[in-house]
C-alpha cells in the first residue's frame, strides 16, 4: 500500500514552518494515541503514521530529501527503512510535549542564582540630604573558598549522578505523557559529592558577615532603595550571585518634617512679638536665618522661605521651607504680671472690633444664631 504524503498526514502545507508542523503533530498525536482510542483498531496505525511524518518533516535534512525525491529518496538514504527511525515513542513524544512539562531534554546540570537580600539603612535627615558613604555589615552566604563552591573536599571532585546519568533530570512516563523533573538524588545538579568539604559540609557555601561601603546619593528619602548588584547570596552549582537591596529609613527629626524637597517646621513666638512684630531666628539645614514677623501676626500663620528646603535624589533643585508660627501663651505669671495683663485685656475689650476683629465677628455670629432659634 502506497504511503500517504507526509504533509497530508499532518494536514499542513508544504510551506509550513517548523512550529506549525510541531503543533499539527501534537494535535494528531493526541487524537490518535492508542491509550485514548482503545476500541479503534486503526488508531495505532494512524498514530504511527503521524509520528513517522513528524520525524521526517521536523528534521531539516530529511525534509529536504523528501521534498526533492519523495518517499523513494528517504528509502535510499536509510537503506530501505523509509523515514521512520528507531527512536522510541517516549523520546519523541517527550520532545514535542516537553515544553509543557519542564522544557524538553536537558543535558546540563542545573545552576541556581543566589537569593536577593534586603537591608534597612537608618539615616538622620541631615545625612540623607547631604549623602555620604556608609559602611554596613550584611550576613550572607558566600562561596566556600576551600572547595571553591564545588562542595567536594579539596583534591577531589563531585562525581556524575548514577540516578540521572549527570543530566540533572529524570523522565517519568505517566500514561501517554513523558514528564521530566529534577533528579531526586542530586537535586538537579547532575553530580553528587562522595567526599564533602569539611569547611562547608558539602554545601559549597558558608555563612559570613560582609562589610560593604554603600554610597548614599544626596537627597535620598524614606523608602528609597539602592541596588548593589552581585552583593546578595552566592549562587549554587556555579550560578550567579543575587543582589542586595538597601532600603533607606530616615529617622524622625526634632525640628523638621519632610515632604519630598520641602521642609516644614513650627516656631513658637511670644504674644508681644505676634502683636508688635519683630525678627525671629529660624533654623534651617544650612544654618539660621532671620524671619521678619509682621505686626498683628495670628497664630497658625505659615511663612514660606523659598530655596530653604532640600534636594531629592532625582532633582538637584532645592524645595522650600514652610514655617508655621504658634503664639505661645505665657505661664507662671507673677501677681504684677497678671494685673498688667488684666488691665491690658480690659483696654483691648473697650476697643471692641478695632483691636479684635475676629473675636468681634465671632460674637456677632453667635448672637445671630441664638436670635434665630429663640
Amino acid at each position: 500500500m502506497a504511503k500517504r504524503d507526509y504533509y497530508e498526514v499532518l494536514g499542513v502545507p508544504k510551506t509550513a514552518a517548523a512550529a506549525e508542523i510541531k503543533k499539527a503533530y501534537r494535535r494528531m498525536a493526541m487524537k490518535h494515541h492508542p491509550d485514548r482510542n482503545k476500541n479503534d483498531k486503526n488508531a495505532e496505525a494512524k498514530f504511527k503514521e503521524s509520528k513517522e511524518a513528524y520525524e521526517v518533516l521536523n528534521d531539516t535534512d530529511k525534509r529536504a530529501t523528501y521534498d526533492r525525491f519523495g518517499h523513494d529518496g528517504l528509502s535510499a538514504r536509510t537503506g530501505g527503512a523509509g523515514g521512520f527511525g528507531g527512536e522510541g515513542f517516549g523520546d519523541i513524544f517527550g520532545d514535542v510535549f516537553g515544553d509543557i512539562f519542564g522544557g524538553g531534554r536537558q543535558r546540563r546540570s542545573q545552576v541556581f542564582r543566589g537569593a536577593d537580600l534586603g537591608y534597612d539603612l537608618r539615616l538622620d535627615l541631615e545625612k540623607a540630604v547631604s549623602g555620604e558613604s556608609v559602611a554596613i555589615e550584611v550576613p550572607t552566604q558566600v562561596t566556600c573558598s576551600s572547595c571553591e563552591g564545588s562542595g567536594a573536599k579539596k583534591g577531589t571532585q563531585p562525581v556524575k549522578c548514577s540516578t540521572c546519568g549527570g543530566v540533572g533530570q529524570v523522565r517519568m512516563q505517566q500514561g501517554f505523557f513523558s514528564i521530566q523533573q529534577s533528579c531526586p538524588a542530586c537535586k538537579g545538579a547532575g553530580t553528587v559529592i562522595s567526599d564533602p568539604c569539611g569547611a562547608c559540609q558539602g554545601r559549597g557555601r558558608i555563612r559570613k558577615t560582609k562589610t560593604l561601603a554603600v554610597k548614599v546619593p544626596a537627597g535620598v528619602d524614606d523608602g528609597d532603595r539602592i541596588r548593589l548588584s552581585g552583593e546578595g547570596e552566592a549562587g549554587r552549582n556555579g550560578g550567579p550571585p543575587g543582589d542586595l537591596y538597601v532600603e533607606i529609613r530616615v529617622n524622625a527629626h526634632k525640628l523638621f518634617t519632610r515632604d519630598g524637597a520641602d521642609l516644614a517646621c513650627e516656631i513658637p513666638i511670644s504674644m508681644a512679638t505676634a502683636t508688635l512684630g519683630g525678627d525671629v531666628e529660624l533654623p534651617t539645614l544650612d544654618g539660621n536665618v532671620s524671619l521678619k514677623v509682621p505686626v498683628g501676626t495670628q497664630s497658625g500663620k505659615i511663612f514660606r522661605l523659598r530655596g530653604k528646603g532640600v534636594t531629592t535624589a532625582r532633582d538637584p533643585r532645592k524645595g522650600d521651607l514652610f514655617a508655621k508660627v504658634s503664639v505661645e501663651t505665657p505661664v507662671n505669671l507673677t501677681a504684677e504680671q497678671k494685673e498688667l495683663l488684666a488691665r491690658f485685656e480690659s483696654s483691648i475689650r473697650d476697643g471692641g472690633e478695632k483691636h479684635s476683629p475676629r473675636a468681634g465677628g465671632w460674637l456677632d455670629s453667635v448672637k445671630r444664631f441664638f436670635e434665630r432659634i429663640g
